[in-house]
C-alpha cells in the first residue's frame, strides 16, 4: 500500500536547498508526487508531496528533521491520502488587475465561499508601475460542478469587479478546449 506525506520547508533561499531534499526522498525511496517552491521575500518555500511504502515514509520523518536543522529550514510534515478529483462540469481560470487595495482576496475567496465553489489554486501579487502605483494581480482556479449556471457566474463575477474597480478576465476550460471570455 502507497502512502504519502506533505513536507513544507521555509528558510533563506540559497543553491542546493532543492537538491538536498530531492536527495533525501530519494535515498528514502520515496517518490516526489507533487511539489511547489516559491520565494517570497528571501525566503525560499516548498511544498511538496511524497508517496513511498510505509517504512519510507517513516524513514523520511525521522531523518527530514536533522537536514532542516542543518539546512536551517523550518519544516512541518503532515501524512495524507492520494487527492481523489472531484468530477467537475467545468474550470474557469480568472484573473483580476487593477490598483492595489486591502481586502481584495478577502472579498473574491467569500465571493466564492458564499457560492460553494471549490478553489483550485490562487495566485497573488502586487506590483509597482513607474509613476508609483502599486497594480494588483490575482490569478484563480475555480473548479465548477454541474450545478452552477455558467454564465450566471461569470456575470457575478464581472459584477464583482466592477464593484471592485478591477478589470477581470474569464477563460472556460471544458475538456481540453479553452474558450475565452472578456468581460
Amino acid at each position: 500500500m502507497t502512502n504519502f506525506l506533505v513536507v513544507t520547508a521555509m528558510g533563506l533561499d540559497r543553491p542546493g536547498l532543492v537538491s538536498k531534499l530531492a536527495r533525501l526522498a530519494s535515498d528514502c525511496d520515496c517518490d516526489i508526487v507533487d511539489s511547489r517552491m516559491a520565494l517570497f521575500g528571501n525566503e525560499f518555500t516548498l511544498i511538496m508531496m511524497l508517496s513511498g511504502s510505509w517504512a519510507s515514509i517513516t524513514k523520511i520523518e525521522s531523518m527530514l528533521p536533522s537536514l532542516c536543522v542543518e539546512l536551517e529550514l523550518m519544516t512541518v510534515m503532515k501524512r495524507t491520502s492520494k487527492h481523489t478529483p472531484q468530477n467537475y462540469l467545468s474550470r474557469l481560470e480568472v484573473r483580476f488587475t487593477g490598483k492595489d487595495q486591502r481586502g481584495t482576496i478577502k472579498r473574491i475567496t467569500q465571493f466564492l465561499a458564499d457560492r460553494s465553489l471549490d478553489l483550485a489554486a490562487v495566485r497573488s501579487f502586487s506590483e509597482e508601475l513607474p509613476d508609483s502605483e502599486q497594480t494588483q494581480n490575482v490569478s484563480l482556479t475555480i473548479n465548477i460542478p454541474e450545478k452552477v449556471e455558467l454564465e450566471k457566474l461569470e456575470q457575478s463575477i464581472y459584477q464583482l469587479a466592477q464593484d471592485m474597480t478591477l478589470d477581470c478576465t474569464i477563460r472556460r476550460m471544458e475538456g481540453t478546449a479553452i474558450l475565452e471570455d472578456r468581460g
